[in-house]
């Protein structure tokens, strides 16, 4: 078995799993301590340590003083201590040579550390403790009991020696401990629960060594490690650079936790953490529109692996090796897509060179990769089948890995990666909960006084248009910045926020700074902006998310020959890296190449660059493809009343004459009417009449996308009379999708149909909307049969205990235990869904007396069920598809287990 790496088995026995690292940064480069020490090798040496059980041994009915069982001590021993010495010299050696330790480690050193773990095993004789105490205090602090005992032993040592002599100790008490649940002098109706924790530990921890590197790619894989946790590890979240704030934010500070959603087998509406999409999922293709916080839960995944911090809930992710792959690098300037051994290199990961030969593919051989593959949609429409090919060539070649594959909704189509097994989930908007958490956190980063917060809160929920733009982590981040900046005052539609925007980023922000001083060049917004907009409309043109420096000074060059005045302040190059600076619109992912710091932005000014050009015909002729659906919508707002006219005619008469881009195109005209402050009615009934023919939506596609389109569409959505029940069900998703509370009166129409799948995604999206209002108008209505009421806070609870509460409950939010028992009603409560973490044990459930069936949700990798032991009235539990059950044993037999199969959610016996 191990002592190993970045892991603390203490979090397999003592308290949820997976705590400190076990190494640390010291002068020279650090490298990994640890033991990798099977139990075969572990057992045999420390059953040499104590006295064999003599006969009438197994009568003894209380439990033993240690220094009563080692067999090195007292008069009747049988171990020497040369031989002592020589079990701690094995031990030492096999780690040693395990971890490659033994060609590093100094001769003085390696017999140091010999000379110590003899010392730390021979303190067992002294230790005034016995075999039941000791299981009980764990065996990290039996180990740290042993080696305090002579710290002098280890001091001067470098810090491999000695913390390959703690882990050297850990590995021999976690096997003593064993070993003394197994003697026949244990009690174990007092310990039946640590003997069982331990047990499972080392055949659990004999598995995770399959996800152990080898020597020789340890370090570089420690390497690895440290630089994906600098770069990925902080974010740059928008208005955060301004006065008095840093430029970036700390990842762990920054990541909100978001929902993915689905459909199981049935049609069921499906919601977990974004985070836990990899939970029992090797393959997932995970939509979400710009700026709803793909690429920071991309991110969030790759430091997580990496630093191994092992989080109970993203145990999955231990051992793997992370490849971020954003497509807007990989093709970048029209490159090929990479083969594996080119991965870290196409990034411009600048340790690529160290990778030892072969690494790569050791890693995916073994199933040890986290392949996270960025933004599809970042790369032309014409080159996507390329990218799904090389998708299905590598998935071929190394079928055991985990794989996140991102896009924008429209980008690609469903099932798309289905052939390859991929499971399709949605990033879905942020409900009320995360927008107030998300501007909580936004003011606390940027040290903005509480009453801004305070007050835009309110404004976010008083307002319906500004509710409906904060929707995403980006907007949000920008209306914070704009409330900050322009002290309360918020404009109200997208179009004006963007203004509003560049304004406070171009101008407004320096001169607030008084950053400028004499001789300093200066180059006023309206430059800027022309200049920002040509790169911009380039980007666009063709097709490319990221530009080379060498064509942006080609760019400049042509643009400036029209700005004299810009043009004699500096070179081309001088002039482009102050607009690079100051703008705070562009940055270099890497040298020599520029793009926008989010696509927003860059839809945003291309748009405002083709409507300035009057190219109307050649961005009708591109409306059809997904990467010019945001520039369209914009340039619209941008356009004035005729142009608006010329564009919106184009997209219904193209889209009157295209079977195959029909749909899309009569649904991008639907969707620009909420940019369209001025037009003609004529076009605006044109454009609804085209859309009323997409409607109702026969299918997730077709929900989401008319959900895209905005408020406009909740006008024209029809039922639930002359609907069939599929109708109807993507009906009230695309409702529920559009998310604010204009869309209350709309599923108000269907809160009284029978069907189980209207009936669950109006419970499940509660949060989403008014508590109370909701409550009053929707959830107090819904028929009951076979419906689990879902919970998200206390309020919410309390909102059904008014209504006369529920028999069928799903926590999705961690409520404590005492909150759902005050609020709930015990005598009614007969099913119960655990969605969420409630970091606690279940006996608190013996508190509703009918509670006949129980289902565990819960993202994590062992679930203990024996406090469910006194929980008389269960009759069924349902667990997760790949949790590790504990403590089934102590159940009542009459009590049915099943799993809930991933996809389908149908449950299994186990």
């Amino acid at each position: 078995m191990i002592v190993s790496l970045s892991f603390d088995a203490r979090y397999l026995v003592e308290q949820p799993w997976w705590a400190q690292e076990f190494y640390a940064e010291v002068d020279m480069e650090p490298v990994s301590i640890g033991a990798r020490l099977a139990s075969s090798v572990v057992v045999p040496l420390v059953k040499k340590l104590f006295v064999t059980d003599g006969p009438g041994a197994g009568f003894v009915d209380r439990p033993v003083r240690i220094s009563k069982m080692v067999s090195f001590h007292g008069e009747k021993r049988t171990l020497s201590d040369n031989e002592l010495r020589k079990i701690a010299e094995e031990l030492v050696e096999r780690a040693a040579q395990s971890t490659g330790m033994s060609e590093r480690l100094p001769g003085f050193e390696y017999r140091a550390v010999v000379n110590a773990v003899t010392h730390s095993l021979s303190s067992l004789g002294h230790v005034d403790m016995d075999d039941v105490q000791a299981v009980q205090l764990g065996y990290l602090e039996l180990s740290r009991h042993l080696r305090s005992g002579n710290q002098a032993a280890t001091l001067g040592l470098s810090s491999d020696a000695v913390l390959l002599h703690a882990n050297v100790v850990d590995t021999a008490c976690l096997h003593i401990l064993h070993f003394f649940t197994t003697r026949s002098t244990f009690v174990p109706r007092t310990l039946v629960e640590q003997s069982r924790r331990i047990k499972e530990l080392s055949s659990k921890i004999d598995i995770l060594i399959l996800r152990t590197p080898s020597p020789a790619d340890g370090g570089f894989e420690e390497r690895y490690a440290r630089y994906i946790s600098r770069k990925h590890g902080k974010l740059t979240i928008f208005g955060l650079d301004l006065p008095g704030s840093s430029g970036s934010w700390p990842l762990d500070a920054a990541y909100l936790s978001l929902e993915a959603t689905g459909t199981t087998g049935d049609d069921i509406p499906l919601v977990l953490p974004a985070e836990q999409v990899l939970a029992g999922r090797d393959r997932v293709l995970l939509r979400g529109v710009a700026g709803s916080g793909k690429t920071t839960l991309v991110q969030w995944l790759a430091v997580s692996a990496a630093r191994n911090d092992l989080d109970e809930r993203l145990l999955h992710l231990h051992g793997l090796v992370p490849f971020v792959l954003p497509m807007r690098s990989l093709t970048r300037a029209g490159a090929r897509l990479p083969t594996p051994d080119e991965f870290l290199s196409a990034v411009g990961c600048p340790i690529a060179h160290a990778q030892p030969t072969g690494w790569y593919d050791r890693v995916l051989t073994a199933g040890r990769g986290l392949m996270l593959v960025d933004g599809i949609d970042e790369m032309p429409e014409g080159e996507r089948e390329e990218a799904r090919n090389w998708l299905r060539d590598l998935i071929g070649s190394y079928p055991k890995n985990r794989w996140l594959v991102t896009s924008r909704p429209s980008a690609v189509r469903e099932h798309w990666l289905g052939s390859e097994k991929f499971t399709e989930l949605d990033l879905a908007p942020m409900n009320r909960d995360d927008v107030a958490a998300f501007i909580r956190r936004w003011h606390k980063a940027a040290g903005s006084a509480d009453a801004y917060g305070k007050e835009l809160l309110y404004a976010v929920r008083a307002k319906q248009e500004l509710a409906r733009l904060a929707t995403n982590p980006l907007m949000c981040a920008l209306i914070c910045a704009l409330h900050r900046d322009r002290r309360g005052y918020l404009p109200d539609g997208r179009k004006e926020l963007y203004d509003a925007a560049l304004s406070m980023l171009l101008s407004r922000r320096d001169r607030e700074r008084g950053i400028y001083k004499t001789g300093d060049m200066r180059i006023g917004e309206t430059h800027q902006v022309q200049l920002i907009q040509k790169l911009a409309y380039w980007l666009i043109r063709n097709g490319r998310s990221e530009m080379d420096a060498k064509d942006v000074l080609d760019l400049l060059s042509q643009a400036l020959t029209a700005m004299p005045r810009v043009a004699e302040q500096g070179t081309v190059k001088q002039i482009y890296r102050h607009v690079l600076v100051r703008s705070g619109l562009l940055i270099e992912p890497v040298e020599g190449t520029m793009q926008f710091i989010h696509r927003t932005f860059q839809d945003y000014l291309g748009a405002r660059a083709a409507v300035e050009s009057l190219d109307f015909d050649f961005l009708g002729g591109n409306a059809h493809l997904d990467q010019w659906e945001d520039v369209i919508r914009m340039a619209v707002a941008h356009a004035r009343p005729a142009e608006r006219t010329r564009l919106l005619t184009g997209l219904i008469e193209r889209g009157d004459t295209s079977q195959d881009t029909r749909h899309r195109l009569h649904l991008l005209a639907a969707a620009c009417l909420d940019d369209a402050t001025e037009l003609d009615p004529a076009v605006r009934a044109e454009v609804q009449q085209r859309a009323e023919k997409l409607i109702p939506p026969r299918s997730v596609a077709q929900a989401r996308a008319l959900a895209e389109v905005g408020p406009v569409v909740l006008e024209l959505l029809q039922g639930p009379e002359d609907l069939t029940p599929d109708e109807a069900y993507f009906t009230v998703l695309t409702a529920v999708r559009i998310g604010t509370d204009a869309a209350i009166p709309v599923l108000t129409r269907f809160r009284t149909m029978e069907d189980l799948r209207v009936r669950t995604e109006l419970a499940l999206t509660w949060s989403r909307f008014d508590t109370d209002r909701y409550a009053e108008e929707i959830i107090a209505h819904l028929h009951e049969d076979d419906l689990y009421f879902v919970v998200s806070s206390s309020r919410e609870l309390r909102a059904l205990r008014l209504f006369g509460g529920r028999s069928l409950l799903k926590i999705a939010s961690p409520l404590s235990p005492e909150e759902i028992k005050e609020f709930c009603e015990a005598d009614l409560l007969s099913g119960l869904c655990v969605a969420a973490d409630l970091r606690c044990s279940w006996e608190w459930l013996a508190a509703f007396p009918h509670l006949t069936h129980l289902t565990l949700e819960i993202p994590h990798p062992n679930i203990d069920v024996s406090s469910l032991r006194n929980v008389r009235s269960l009759r069924a539990l349902r667990l997760p598809p790949t949790a590790r059950v504990v403590g089934a044993d102590q159940l009542s037999p009459n009590l049915e287990i099943t799993r809930t199969d991933s996809r389908n959610q149908i449950g299994h016996p186990i």
